[in-house]
């Protein structure tokens, strides 16, 4: 038989694509749905709480399930990519300054900045958030890297840009190939566990070191590095209009324009500290990549970063 009365306790709900939870407690309080409930059986408060404290405890259990794997990358915005536009530039400057202006040679500027690199992923996996100078820091390492290991290649090995192209481009894909056989993506909006880290940061130092070949050989080839810069910078702003205007994959024009940035970088990078007669504008390599390290910091300081929003992904 009906009594009249509604069930006290917690009553589940869907909102906003997890578990939500109502607590009724006017059954509990009584008085507050009619003067039948006044009087209450303290035993049945005693049972309330016991369901109440029950599902909260479930409750925090979905939560932390939910948020375990947290993303240590920035969000992808506008901020970003400005950001990751003067990171290739400061690698492009800074990774000259060490090889050619400290005279310290394209194989031991490699060395040292791989083993930066190596230094800075580690600890990039390890860490427990996002941290976005060390985030930053290792972008900037691996194209420091990229830097020297592509004109190691075309200087030294004698390999040519088209060449030298050719075979960074393939290792790219290789890289994506594998990362995409393992986990069935290769969005960044996976990169929450350090498997997948280490294939997100094993692709950028590719794409980093593929970059720096495409910028050499469009400068070289007779477009000269404004002409360079503004080839790139007119290929980034065509990725950015089929991005918003055609249902062409978000996932490959992201990795299209993060390797587009980096020649874009090494043109105008170059287009600083090369000479007056070769279409620069003689600015000391040091000078200029200490210029664009401080208007990195002030960007990365003065623009919001926050982590990207990278779902748990399923097992």
């Amino acid at each position: 038989m009906d009594s009249g009365r509604r069930p006290c306790g917690p009553s589940p709900s869907i909102a906003g694509g997890r578990l939500g939870l109502r607590y009724d407690l006017s059954d509990a309080r009584g008085g507050s749905i009619g003067p039948g409930l006044q009087n209450t059986a303290q035993t049945d408060r005693h049972s309330w709480y016991a369901a109440l404290l029950c599902t909260f405890w479930k409750d925090c259990l979905l939560t932390s399930s939910a948020t375990s794997h947290v993303s240590k990358i920035p969000a992808v915005t506008l901020g970003f990519w400005v950001v990751k536009i003067l990171a290739t530039t400061l690698g492009e400057t800074g990774g000259d300054t060490v090889s050619m202006t400290m005279d310290l040679g394209y194989l031991a500027a490699t060395a040292i900045f791989l083993a930066t690199l190596i230094v800075l992923v580690f600890l990039q996996i390890k860490a427990k958030a996002f941290h976005p100078i060390l985030y930053w820091a290792t972008i900037v390492a691996s194209t420091t890297a990229g830097t020297t290991m592509a004109d190691f290649a075309d200087r030294s090995l004698g390999i040519v840009y088209a060449g030298g192209s050719l075979l960074l481009l393939a290792c790219v894909l290789g890289a994506l190939a594998a990362w995409y056989k393992t986990e069935g993506t290769v969005s960044v909006q996976t990169v929450n566990t350090p498997r997948v880290e280490v294939f997100y940061w094993l692709t950028i130092t590719f794409s980093q070191t593929l970059g720096t070949a495409l910028g050499d050989w469009a400068a070289d080839s007779g477009l000269g590095y404004g002409g360079g810069a503004a080839a790139f910078g007119a290929a980034l702003l065509c990725v950015a209009a089929v991005y918003f205007w055609t249902r062409i994959s978000h996932v490959m024009l992201f990795w299209v324009a993060f390797i587009l940035t980096r020649p874009l970088g090494a043109t105008v990078g170059d287009f600083f500290d090369k000479p007056v007669d070769q279409g620069g504008l003689a600015v000391s390599r040091p000078v200029a990549s200490a210029i664009i390290a401080a208007i990195m910091i002030a960007c990365i300081v003065l623009i919001p970063q926050r982590a990207g929003d990278h779902p748990r992904t399923e097992s």
